[in-house]
């Protein structure tokens, strides 16, 4: 059994699916949705989860005694952040262009389109 102490999270995997994945996954899925509507490009979406990265480590160190100044942590925590919220920004601009632009673009999956005279 792979034991991921030490690189995913530091005390435990509970308060690591809570805070991290959970509770800022949330709000990371809320803001990769609200770029999207309002047709901001996702490098803003990167540069807001770097910065939310820091408010997620902070908790950490607030709430649990984690480590505030670890850069492998802060990494760990705003690559999970970046993903779901580029999940959720890819989404959304999904559903915008196949709902908005119906005549020229048709789903192909559920984070991509293509245009309708190619099928």
């Amino acid at each position: 059994m792979l034991d991921l102490q030490g690189i995913l999270w530091e005390d435990s995997p509970w308060i690591f699916l809570v805070m991290t994945v959970i509770f800022g996954g949330l709000a990371a899925m809320m803001a990769g949705k609200a770029l999207a509507r309002s047709w901001r490009p996702l490098p803003l979406l990167i540069f807001y989860m770097a910065i939310f990265g820091f408010a997620i480590r902070f908790l950490h160190w607030g709430l649990f005694q984690g480590s505030l100044l670890s850069v492998h942590f802060y990494v760990v925590d705003t690559l999970v952040l970046m993903l779901i919220a580029a999940l959720s920004y890819r989404y959304a601009r999904t559903n915008q262009m196949v709902t908005q632009y119906h005549w020229l673009y048709r789903r192909t999956s559920p984070f991509s389109w293509s245009d309708r005279k190619a099928a």
